[in-house]
């Protein structure tokens, strides 16, 4: 059965829409005239120097914060799901992995999601003692409990090594296909990301350029941002990792692909 004309409209109609946002942070101009789409089954990714803010318009697109100026539009009804790079917790809490999702759904559910994200014997854990990484992935877990249709991630790579960077990225291009969500990645490195999206925003206040990640990596304006050699922009290829086997998320060989 083939979608109705509406019913198709409606699938490509964005999930959240921004449009010449600016944001002012104390008296620095963070967003200047800033503007971005996210369509479901999108894969987008924010680059940029530290300090460019990308994490202040994740947040503006969220309705965290108030734009200044700019029109927002979200779809009504949508669900977001957000892994912040940091989260402070108090360290006298008495918080195990499980009990930090207790909140959301039955126990079942919860061991489902740290199962898919690589972590469920982390569950009776206390969050005070995961890593860095170890944290990231719990935090995605109770996102994807909510079964988001807008999933927005900063700096989700932060304390996974290169080889379980591919399996991360995987799990999100998974969740993207079974959800049908939008995701936004949050990044300050191109070649982190280049593999796991489909388009690029470039970033510094303003939009500074936009496109795949291969057209982006050879835009001048991105060259002149990030102020790399252009032997060092050569470098930001698609990583390919060539083996015949798979890595898990703590960047190990697989059981069903280990010899």
């Amino acid at each position: 059965m083939s979608l109705s004309r509406t019913a198709a409209e409606g699938l490509m109609e964005p999930l959240i829409d921004l449009q010449n946002v600016d944001k002012r942070l104390g008296d620095a101009a963070v967003l200047d005239q800033v503007s971005l789409r996210l369509e479901p089954g999108s894969i987008v990714s924010l680059i940029g120097p530290n300090g460019a803010g990308k994490t202040t318009l994740a947040r503006v697109a969220l309705g965290l914060l108030k734009p200044d100026r700019g029109r927002i539009r979200r779809r009504p009804g949508i669900r977001l799901g957000y892994v912040p790079q940091h989260l402070a917790l108090d360290e006298s809490l008495p918080l195990t992995v499980d009990r930090f999702l207790w909140l959301a759904e039955p126990r079942a559910d919860r061991r489902a999601a740290l199962e898919r994200t690589g972590v469920d014997h982390l569950q009776e854990r206390a969050v005070q003692q995961l890593s860095g990484g170890e944290m990231q992935r719990v935090l995605l877990a109770r996102a994807l409990l909510r079964r988001p249709h807008v999933l927005v991630l900063d700096e989700p790579a932060r304390g996974v090594d290169i080889v379980g960077q591919d399996a991360l990225y995987q799990l999100l291009a998974d969740v993207r296909d079974e959800l049908g969500c939008a995701i936004l990645l949050i990044s300050h490195d191109l070649h982190m990301v280049m593999a796991a999206t489909d388009r690029v925003i470039c970033l510094h206040h303003h939009v500074c350029c936009h496109g795949t990640p291969e057209a982006v990596s050879r835009n001048p304006a991105f060259r002149e941002l990030f102020d790399r050699s252009p032997e060092a922009l050569s470098q930001l290829a698609l990583y390919t990792h060539e083996h015949d086997h798979a890595h898990d998320l703590h960047g190990e060989v697989s059981d069903s692909d280990a010899d």
